[in-house]
């Protein structure tokens, strides 16, 4: 019996529902394998926590997490904290000191769905790879003069040549090993002259290795084409707000944010990957049972892969899909009336075909 230790963070608003199916879900990945095993480490920390511990994770919970082979994130944020806490203290850590240089997000129209796009025919089919700890998001900066008319207030990006040329290498990988043909750079080389022009001189690097073809857009462009032709793109390698923007661009398009899972990668196996949703925390509908748990499921299906159980993934990703080729079946953010439960249940009734 091959065992995993399974850290599992529910989080806040719709956070708790979803990764009840979610793990309901994994319960019957155990059984049709038959020789695994997760242990699942529980942690209560979020906003919950804070407003009564006043942080929103313990002094050592980094370490407790470390222990773990991986991840699995419901959601963080509530009204009764500011978003800058609630983020940074419990997310932007876990990426940042585990080293989640990679997050990986794939954009993909599932059976069933039909794309907003009413034109388009199930043909989009791409993943967005973020980097992931550092370029825009940097705590770096401050106020001069604050609360007066002479505010000023200075944010720094941070671009190195280690982090950038690293999510490069992982993007041309990942296509090659994914054999696609094709690779496109999110870019602002025209405008940002530092940062973005020193992102395409290393993605130019990278293509000169590689039997790919590259192409480099400015972010305002390749958001334009997300929606005229979505269909063109394979790999899309990304700094960290750029990737942000376009992933969930990428999921509307798709059909919504409940759809869509991404991954929070250490290449090297040296910490715990992390896998969520994309959306946030929903509080405006938490508690009603009516979140669409697809992407936290889709998740799971993230992390069997990751974990190199690539045909249980499959599997999970078939019997959502098998789940959705009944049209009728639909939480309210797709137009249906089904509850989170409800959605589930018939996913865990697809998947026990199986076992």
């Amino acid at each position: 019996m091959k065992k995993y230790s399974l850290g599992v963070i529910s989080g806040d608003g719709i956070g708790p529902e979803i990764m009840e199916q979610a793990l309901k879900v994994l319960n019957v990945v155990e059984k049709i394998h038959g020789g695994i095993h997760f242990k699942e480490n529980r942690y209560d920390w979020g906003c919950e926590y804070y407003l009564k511990n006043h942080k929103m994770m313990p002094d050592d919970g980094l370490d407790r997490l470390r222990e773990n082979d991986a991840i699995l994130f419901g959601a963080v944020g509530a009204p009764s904290v500011p978003d800058d806490i609630s983020v940074w203290e419990l997310i932007l850590p876990i990426r940042q000191q585990f080293e989640q240089y990679v997050n990986l997000r794939p954009i993909k129209q599932l059976q069933g769905i039909e794309s907003p796009l009413k034109k388009l025919n199930g043909n989009i089919d791409f993943t967005i790879i973020r980097e992931n700890t550092e370029g825009e998001y940097s705590k770096i900066g401050g106020k001069l003069h604050a609360n007066t008319p002479n505010e000023v207030v200075i944010q720094n990006n941070v671009f190195t040549r280690f982090g950038t040329e690293r999510i490069f290498d992982y993007g041309f990988n990942y296509a090659q090993q994914k054999q696609k043909k094709s690779v496109t750079v999110a870019t602002k080389s025209n405008a940002i002259k530092h940062s973005m022009t020193f992102w395409d001189e290393i993605g130019k690097k990278f293509e000169s290795k590689h039997n790919l073809q590259v192409d480099y857009y400015h972010i305002d462009a390749l958001a334009a084409y997300f929606i005229t032709r979505p269909e063109d793109f394979e790999v899309i390698i990304s700094s960290n707000l750029f990737g942000d923007i376009l992933s969930d661009l990428g999921a509307a398009v798709v059909g919504g944010l409940g759809l869509a899972p991404s991954g929070n990668i250490n290449p090297s196996g040296k910490y715990p990957s992390m896998f969520e949703p994309i959306h946030g925390s929903a509080p405006d509908i938490a508690g009603k049972g009516i979140a669409n748990p697809i992407a936290q499921i889709w998740s799971v299906a993230l992390m069997l892969e990751h974990l190199e159980l690539g045909n249980l993934s499959e599997l999970v990703i078939n019997a959502i899909e098998s789940t959705l080729s009944n049209k009728t079946i639909r939480t309210p953010d797709l137009g249906g009336v089904n509850t989170t439960e409800d959605i589930g249940n018939l996913i865990v009734n697809n998947l026990e075909k199986y076992v």
